[in-house]
Order: structure tokens, then sequence, then C-alpha cells
């Protein structure tokens, strides 16, 4: 699965107006041309830097707008106001906006001349006015977006606009994407529950819900030389134990897990999710419960959380795509117990089987242990060690359980 295709993009847009002449307006578009340019040449960015034209007159504003909200391939906005540009200019095209917008308060210049600055100076590099002007602007129309000052050349600036294409390219992810909840929440558990009409409205992804009957038959279908296959591909990439190998005395539970995996990944392809829920209490038909089939999911980036709770679900897809091809992984975790002594607080994190991969430190082991609930036969799943480190734990909003990612 592709998580940051290649030709997404964030569009530039450069503010400035008429009073200061036609030839301050080409200098404008000249120092747009080399930030867009150093821009595309940062590593840091993951996304291609698209220039607009010099924006100077409200309908342009509008209409540059409107056809970022309609553009496929345009995850967002970076809008710098290189003189001033009055911002009542902007409001018809900023009440349009569908899109994330950044707001990136530079100057061409680093330093002043001071030694031979003049008005003509000061009226071109302005954006102590003008950004100004369209800081405030964005705040009396309380409008979401990402602040970013600091000169364009700076590290630290270029790292900020890169952490927002990726928040901005998660949140492209989201609109359209579909999850599929195998099931309901678990018992009686309230953290996993959640308004779904709510959640696509405010962000744009839907939650439907598929009997495990689906999945089951989907298993099913799985012809026997597919699992040998899979099974086989295991030996080569993991470490698997001796009694899951071709002879050993539980060969059979690493193929029903090898069909699991299988028939769970033709319903996500066949339906276009991009993640989903289970929960051990309904999964009727099953052989075993979904471990290694999940975990080599989420490796691929598919979102995913137990006991139905579709908002980690979601919540870990974006993660995923926000940290591709960045050192480090993503899994979806769930918050156990705490360690608050005072050599450092703690929270101690785990799940019964699907922890990603992505976080292993080494290869890792595939192995086949008893599990005390769930009512199914014993699970194969990948056991590993992390890497010990800084990590991030996160939720959407107050709802979700958690996730964790390094």
């Amino acid at each position: 699965m592709i998580l940051l295709p290649k030709n997404l993009e964030v569009w530039f847009l450069v503010g400035s107006q008429h009073l200061y002449g036609e030839a301050a307006l080409k200098k404008v578009a000249q120092n747009a041309q080399v930030i867009a340019r150093s821009l595309n040449q940062a590593e840091e960015l993951p996304l291609k830097v698209v220039l607009k034209p010099v924006l100077t007159r409200p309908h342009e504003i509008t209409q540059i707008m409107d056809e970022a909200n309609v553009a496929p391939n345009c995850v967002g906005l970076v809008a710098w106001m290189h003189t001033f540009s009055p911002a009542k200019m902007w409001i018809n095209g900023l009440k349009n906006l569908r899109k994330p917008l950044a707001h990136l308060h530079t100057q061409f210049n680093r330093d002043l001349p001071w030694g031979d600055i003049d008005m003509d100076f000061m009226n071109l590099n302005q954006a102590a006015h003008g950004d100004r002007e369209f800081g405030f602007i964005g705040a009396r129309m309380r409008l979401d977006r990402k602040i970013i000052v600091g000169h364009w050349q700076d590290k630290d600036v270029v790292a900020a606009l890169g952490a927002w294409m990726r928040a901005a390219t998660a949140w492209h992810d989201w609109q359209g994407a579909k999850f599929a909840r195998f099931g309901d929440n678990m018992r009686q558990v309230a953290v996993t529950e959640g308004n779904k009409v709510s959640a696509e409205i405010a962000f744009g992804f839907s939650v439907n819900g598929y009997g495990v009957g689906d999945l089951v038959a989907k298993v099913n279908a799985v012809k026997d030389v597919a699992a040998d296959r899979l099974c086989a591909k295991y030996q080569e990439l993991y470490n698997v134990a001796p009694e899951l190998k071709k002879g050993g005395a539980r060969h059979e539970s690493l193929r029903e897990s090898a069909k699991i995996e299988l028939g769970l990944r033709a319903f996500l392809e066949e339906g276009d999710f991009k993640g989903f829920t289970t929960t051990f209490e309904d999964l009727h038909g099953l052989g075993q419960l979904p471990g290694m089939a999940v975990q080599r999911l989420m490796a691929d980036g598919y979102g995913f959380s137990g006991e139905g709770d579709w908002k980690t679900a979601a919540l870990v897809r974006a993660f995923k795509v926000m940290a591709d091809g960045l050192p480090g992984g993503v899994s979806f975790m769930e918050d156990y117990t705490y360690h608050m002594g005072n050599d450092g607080r703690k929270v101690l994190g785990s799940h019964m089987l699907e922890i990603c991969p992505t976080i292993a430190a080494a290869q890792p082991r595939v192995e086949i242990h008893p599990l005390g609930i769930g009512g199914k036969a014993d699970p194969v799943r990948f056991v590993f060690d992390s890497n010990p480190g800084p990590a991030v734990n996160g939720s959407l909003l107050i709802w979700a359980t958690a996730f964790v990612c390094w």
C-alpha cells in the first residue's frame, strides 16, 4: 500500500497588491520562485511545492481557493505575504477554503541592508506588515491553520513545514476513506463507542459494520496452494518457530493464520478500505483470533484497533501516513498500567496480539502461545522486542483507546 503517493502537492500562494508598481510585482514573483525552488530541494519536505501566480485581487484569491478545493492532488495551501496584501481581499477565498492551510510568516531576505535601506526596499519586503495582516484575518475568521514563523532557509522552519505537510497529507488521506468494523464494540465498553455520522461530517472518513461471516467467507475461499505459498514466504522473512514450520506439530495453525491473512486482505482490497477493527467477542467461524494477519496488515499501512474502536483505527492510519518514510514505526496499542516512580512516570502499553512489527528492533519471531480469553484456538503471532526511546501516545480527542508511534 502506497501511503504517500508521488503526485501529491501543496500550493504556494504569495500575496501582494498593485500599489507598489509592476516592477515590485515582478520582483515578488522572482523571489517567490527562488523560495519555491529551494523548498523543493529540501529533503525534509515529503511533497512537491507548486508555486501559483502572485495574488493581488480578491477574485484571483477566491478562484485559486476554489480550484484547490477540487484539485485531487492538492493536499493543502501555504500562504506568504511578500508585501502588504490587504486581508479583506482574502476573506471570501478563505471562507470557501476546505483544505489545510499553513501560514508561512517569513521574509525573502534574512538580514536588513542597513547601509543602503530605503522605502523601495521596505515596501517590497513588507512581510512584517503583510503577514501580520494575514494573521489578523485568520484569527478574526477563527481559521484552523498552522503558523510557521522564521526565515525560509532555517532548518527549523523547513522541518515545521515538512511536519505540516505530513499532517495535511493524513487529512487528505482521510477524505473519503473507508474503515470496516467487523462486529460491534466489545461488551459494554464506552470508550470504543462514538457517533460515526458526526465523524464522517467532521473528519471525512466513513465507518460501516460488517458481519464476521463476510470475512469468514473470504477466509474459506482461500486455496490451500495460496496458503502454502504464504507460509513459505513467512519462513523466508521471519524466524519461524520449528513447531510451526512445514512438517512441524503445529504447522496447521500457521496455515490457518495464513488463510485468515489472505481472506482479510482480499476483503480490504476489494472494498478499498484503509483500516478495520475486530473484537474477540465476535469471531464466530474463524479458527483462531487474527494475530499475525493483523500485524502484517498494519505493517503495510492499514489502520487497526481492537474491540471495535474505529476511532483509533482511523488515527493509526493517519499516523501511518504521516510517518511514511521516516525512521521508527507506528502501532496500535492499549494503555494498561502505570509506573509512577520518582525515576520518571511511564505508561505500559500492550495488547493481546496486534502490535505492529514496524516498531520491532530486529527480525520478528513467529510463535504460537495460548490465549486465556477469546475462546479460540491458540493464535499465531509475531514476537519481538522494540527499541527503547521516546514515543508519542495519542488519541482522537478524548474518545479513543490509544496507539503508540516510535
